[in-house]
């Protein structure tokens, strides 16, 4: 249970796992503030706390403008998503500085934003956009020249040493390799990473889990696979369904899941699919349901080994006494889960 002292307590850390949980009303001031907010922290006596923003607004506080608690957490910037868009309509599209000035963009700005949420600058991010759609083509049998010119290479020697960097062999030897392709995803519980592959999603998890870099290099591994910032069909059947479900229209995911693992984890992972949406089981259910009732440890082992979040729905497990137990999004994500498709059975 959250406790008004573990509340206040958690907005004095500025703790990001309970995002989401509770919003804080300031008395003095008649604002309200998400719990990661950089604002001056007030005195106890004078803040409350409310479910939702919802409840916040009703009680007469207006948003800060400092943490804007009426935006998803970590959003992309609306500018910026709409430059992306354009990348991925026309992979070939260069935007220079004096592009972004025209569209109001200070350069410096999105610069940051992708070294903080990428690690990359945005013209290596741009480079990499342009790589990544040459290889599709040459995986699907266009020749290299034709690749690179369409990819906005204006020398082939140029591309060449482009693509080596990326994938450390030259474009007439790439057939055996891979791509992964990730993507950024807003949803209300924060954004999420998204990776797929030709054969369907591999990768959702929220940007902040643990174990995420992990779970990257485990699957670059797995794959023989390169990660590449990029588009794939997948993900545009990905986000509309994200967004259904989050909206409490859709119960059930049809885009095509890749989930590379163990046999025992494959049939860990499948059984998570059985589990209605709205419903829940113990990891003793789930243990006697795979016939294998010594094995409740390896099954939530398996369980935190799931990389594909909501769509395989790990967040549907819980202890035997009906408590919560681990989960890698954070406890008050699973808990939101649960609310949203309980009141929408």
């Amino acid at each position: 249970m959250l406790t008004d002292e573990i509340m206040y307590q958690a907005i004095l850390d500025k703790n990001v796992a309970y995002e989401g949980s509770f919003i804080t009303g300031v008395k003095t001031t008649g604002i309200f503030c998400r719990p990661t907010c950089t604002a001056r922290k007030p005195k106890r006596e004078n803040v409350e706390f409310f479910k939702t923003t919802k409840d916040a607004i009703t009680k007469g506080y207006r948003p800060c403008k400092v943490c804007s608690p009426l935006e998803k957490l970590d959003e992309t910037p609306p500018a910026i998503r709409a430059i992306l868009q354009e990348l991925n309509e026309n992979p070939s599209r260069k935007f220079k500085d004096a592009d972004l000035a025209v569209k109001g963009i200070a350069p410096s700005a999105i610069r940051r934003w992708f070294l903080k949420h990428h690690g990359i600058t945005f013209q290596a991010y741009q480079r990499m956009f342009r790589i990544n759609a040459a290889f599709k083509k040459i995986q699907h049998g266009e020749p290299v020249t034709a690749a690179a010119f369409d990819a906005g290479y204006e020398s082939l020697s140029g591309f060449a040493d482009s693509f080596r960097s990326v994938f450390g062999v030259s474009p007439s030897n790439s057939k055996q390799k891979q791509v992964m392709n990730i993507t950024r995803l807003e949803t209300p519980l924060g954004t999420m990473f998204a990776g797929a592959v030709e054969a369907g999603v591999c990768l959702l998890e929220f940007t902040d889990r643990k174990m995420l870099e992990t779970e990257l290099k485990q699957l670059s591994q797995k794959l023989n696979a390169n990660i590449i910032q990029g588009a794939n069909p997948h993900f545009d059947v990905l986000e509309q369904q994200l967004e259904a479900y989050f909206s409490g229209r859709r119960k059930t995911f049809t885009v095509p899941l890749f989930m590379p693992g163990t046999d025992f984890q494959q049939s860990v992972w499948r059984l998570l699919q059985t589990i209605p949406y709205g419903s829940t089981r113990s990891y003793k259910q789930q243990a006697i349901a795979l016939q294998k009732p010594e094995a409740i440890r390896a099954i939530a082992n398996a369980n935190g080994m799931n990389r594909i979040s909501i769509l395989i729905p790990c967040h549907r497990v819980i202890g035997e006494d009906g408590s919560l137990t681990g989960y890698g999004g954070g406890i008050w994500r699973k808990q939101w889960l649960l609310d949203l498709e309980q009141g929408n059975r």
